[in-house]
């Protein structure tokens, strides 16, 4: 499984594509027109003067079967797996529904605990350009937290993805407990959305049991 961390998957030379948008900028994205869709043929056409550019398409190109099948235009997303990471407990897989939200609750945190988002993905058809992570956190109707993660660029390939948000900590004490609703959401650079979950978790004074 691949680390989608390579700054080869990131950005292209002297590309600004990886920085992440504020939460205003959102809505401007709507706005922004990046040119036509090329498929991945004429990626690889595109630019083949530029040697530095043409290096670095065949390296993020590099596992493509061009023979597999008809080319499409629009890249295909499919989130695999999402997995809360914290040391010293097991790994919490969170079940991804088939279609629609998570019913009730979806998982429970200790407070004051160290923990990380790990997410596995799967990139087809062509390449996917700017991938971001936004999640949305509600506590009794008033917005506490917003996390913004560009992931980064991605060609089509067999073998999945993975990408670990950075490290965070629960909030503590009798304010921080109780329950949370929240947001999640996977885009790209045309406001393409692959991905939504509306949920609710908690954080306690204690990991829930696992017996």
């Amino acid at each position: 499984m691949e680390e989608a961390n390579d700054p080869i998957l990131s950005s292209a030379p002297d590309s600004e594509s990886s920085l992440c948008p504020t939460e205003d900028d959102d809505e401007d994205l709507n706005n922004i027109h990046l040119g036509p869709k090329c498929s991945i043929r004429q990626h690889l056409e595109k630019d083949k003067d530029d040697e530095s550019l043409r290096k670095w398409k065949e390296q993020l190109l590099g596992n493509v079967d061009f023979e597999s099948g008809e080319e499409t235009l629009e890249p295909e997303v499919k989130i695999l797996s999402l997995t809360i990471v914290s040391p010293g407990r097991e790994e919490i897989v969170l079940p991804l529904p088939e279609s629609g939200d998570p019913k009730g609750l979806w998982f429970t945190l200790k407070e004051d605990s160290p923990y990380s988002l790990r997410f596995c993905f799967q990139v087809s058809n062509n390449i996917v350009s700017g991938l971001r992570y936004i999640n949305t956190v509600w506590k009794t109707g008033l917005k506490v937290d917003s996390t913004k993660e560009m992931i980064g660029t991605f060609s089509p390939q067999g073998e999945p993805y993975t990408h670990e948000m950075p490290e965070e900590t629960t909030p503590s004490g009798f304010f921080a407990r109780g329950s949370y609703s929240a947001k999640s959401k996977f885009l790209d650079d045309d406001n393409k959305c692959y991905l939504e979950i509306n949920y609710t978790f908690d954080i306690q004074k204690e990991w829930p049991s696992t017996t």
